[in-house]
């Protein structure tokens, strides 16, 4: 009963706009999280049938006691889960009501004319095309392996590679068994939406990533050095964290912080499977965090990838598109420029990333606004990628310098970037990119493989046969 209930702890977290899926998930302290964040997305995928099924069944009508979310999970796992393996009172009371809910599942199917349980679903997708036309992003772990072994494994499971994509459209354009390198990020391969590679062996034993290109843009922007040391200030579940290490070859150090000790945890599984090893977790709030402690006293990067209102993310559930209040929004608001504010503050600090998944202009633009103000003119933003077509809003002199992206314009998920560096005094305009991510650049404009010599390939690591 356990999972029920804080199942439906997470699905009412959701409708008051407490935080998105995975926060109230992590946050849930239920002891299994994959278990819980299951049923909950699953749930919320099903969630107009369900609210159909209750109506046409009056179950709640019946059983006044009975919350509408807890209903909800319920006749969830009762007619399209596992059947309520879970005990206690609230099984048995979903049961006594199992003929009236699966004559009114009958009776949808035939007013709907479908014969499935899954073709329910299909007049849903035309509520969130986002989701529909975003590919499926593959990050291939340059701490593993390479871009070529890797397009060399999918082309022996069968599929066809195009090579670098000349366009958005190109990747738009994607489908069956078809992939391509992505046009602006060398180390990510491109697939059709919905390809699913959870049991691939190439997941499975870390050599790839599945993570959004809006996600792989923060690190790739920052850019370490591999002798560096970086702070990833809110790092669960871990990609960008790992992304990070990839780029600075498993050299220096990352400290990475999050208040949740199963989320760390978490975390920590991830990061040993894909071969992390410069990294130390702290359970921490990063707020906490001293700046004048020796232990970051050379700390030259920070990247800062703060709770957001998650606006952006076209995989949402139903309850999670609802725009957040306008006190929700100030609250995270508030939060977000106190974060960015003592990140700032770290004193070897020269280069820092500010990401969000958030469209609302009070999470991004404002933000930056607010704290660029308040420091004076100790850090200036700098514009990480003149070639990225979509740029932030202009909220004030200098925004255009930001990037934004959403699934329409870059078939990514909706997020915004800002990247910030340190003045020097009598200094020289910073590049836009630092040193190793230009090359990498044009590398992958030359047709290279990102760290690869110019002429002789350097030695492969493990190959996945």
């Amino acid at each position: 009963m356990a999972l029920y209930s804080a199942a439906a702890a997470v699905l009412e977290g959701l409708e008051r706009g407490d935080g998105g899926i995975k926060n109230l998930v992590y946050n849930s302290r239920f002891p299994h999280v994959r278990q819980l964040y299951a049923l909950v997305s699953e749930t919320l995928r099903y969630s107009p049938v369900l609210e159909k099924l209750l109506a046409g069944a009056a179950l709640l009508q019946a059983e006044k006691k009975l919350p509408p979310q807890l209903a909800k999970v319920l006749v969830y796992d009762l007619l399209f889960g596992k059947g309520l393996k879970c005990g206690g009172r609230w099984k048995a009371l979903a049961r006594r009501h199992r003929a009236r809910l699966e004559a009114e599942l009958a009776r949808l199917k035939v007013q709907q004319k479908v014969s499935r349980n899954e073709d329910l679903l299909a007049p849903m997708q035309a509520t969130s095309p986002g989701a529909s036309q975003v590919p499926r992003y593959v990050r291939v772990n340059t701490l593993k392996t390479c871009v070529d072994d890797v397009i060399d494994f999918f082309k022996r499971q069968g599929y066809s590679y195009l090579g670098k994509a000349g366009s958005v459209d190109e990747l738009r354009a994607l489908s069956g068994k078809k992939f391509a390198l992505d046009l602006h990020l060398p180390e990510l391969l491109v697939f059709p939406p919905q390809t699913d590679f959870h049991d691939n062996l190439l997941y499975t034993s870390g050599h790839i990533i599945l993570q959004d290109k809006a996600s792989c843009l923060p690190a790739f922007l920052l850019a370490p050095t591999a002798s560096s040391h970086v702070i990833d200030a809110c790092a669960a579940p871990g990609n960008k964290t790992s992304h990070l290490a990839a780029i600075m070859k498993n050299k220096g150090q990352i400290f990475a912080f999050d208040v949740d000790t199963k989320r760390l945890a978490t975390m920590n599984t991830m990061l040993m499977r894909a071969g992390v090893t410069s990294f130390q977790l702290t359970q921490q709030d990063f707020l906490t965090v001293d700046p004048g402690d020796l232990k970051y006293s050379k700390v030259t990067y920070i990247l800062l990838d703060p709770s957001c209102s998650g606006s952006g993310m076209v995989n949402r559930g139903p309850m999670e598109e609802a725009a957040p209040s306008a006190e929700r929004l100030q609250a995270l608001a508030g939060f977000q420029r106190k974060a960015l504010s003592h990140a700032l503050s770290f004193p070897a600090l020269q280069r820092l990333v500010y990401s969000t998944c958030s469209l609302h202009r009070e999470e991004n633009e404002d933000v930056v606004q607010a704290v660029l103000q308040e420091r004076g003119s100790a850090f200036r933003l700098v514009d990480p990628f003149p070639s990225w077509p979509c740029r932030g809003l202009t909220a004030f002199p200098g925004a255009e310098s930001c990037l934004r992206a959403s699934p329409a314009d870059m078939l990514t998920q909706g997020f915004f970037v800002a990247v910030l560096e340190r003045c020097e005094e009598g200094a020289a305009e910073p590049s836009c990119l630092p040193a190793a991510a230009e090359e990498n650049l044009h590398q992958a404009a030359e047709g290279r493989e990102p760290g690869a010599a110019p002429k002789k390939r350097k030695k492969k690591k493990q190959q996945v046969k």
